[in-house]
């Protein structure tokens, strides 16, 4: 059954909308305020972080050599915190991680490693991987050192 507004109603709305439609100003509403920074990608991003992610890293992380040491202690994270959902070459609950390093910059790694909440909302690529594994990678409370152990762990398994 549908129910029609009375005329009387009917008239007041319109009004009200056409009231607050109208500000009385004739003038162009005020340009956005411009900053220095880069101008943004589309969704809001600024091109640092399309390339290297969103979140506490905010720098290029630029890398030396492998250190054995830190990617040791990377690869004893990965075991605990990470292993159960990642395989370096098959796809699992995740993505295969065998060869990120040589498609992802380390800074993009480490934000995703650290704050995934905010990569899956705001950033195309881990959008696109959600959309595939249909699984939301848990906050795993890493520092930014261990983070960095990881991409250091991860290097030592990108294929040569």
């Amino acid at each position: 059954m549908r129910h029609a507004l009375s005329p009387t109603l009917r008239l007041g709305t319109l009004a009200v909308a056409f009231l607050l439609g109208c500000s009385g100003k004739s003038e162009a509403p005020a340009p956005a305020a411009t900053t220095s920074a880069a101008p943004a990608a589309p969704g809001g991003l600024t091109p640092f972080q399309i390339e290297h992610g969103i979140g506490p890293v905010t720098e290029v992380v630029t890398l030396g050599p492998v250190d054995a040491a830190l990617a040791a202690a990377g690869k004893a994270t990965f075991d605990s915190k990470c292993s159960a959902c990642h395989k370096m070459t098959d796809k699992y609950v995740g993505p295969p991680l065998g060869d990120v390093t040589t498609r992802r910059s380390p800074a993009y790694v480490m934000n995703m490693l650290l704050n995934p909440e905010e990569m899956y909302v705001r950033h195309p690529a881990a959008r696109q991987l959600l959309g595939e594994y249909m699984t939301q990678m848990p906050n795993l409370a890493l520092t930014r050192d261990q983070a960095r152990e990881v991409v250091e762990y991860l290097r030592t398994q990108a294929p040569k």
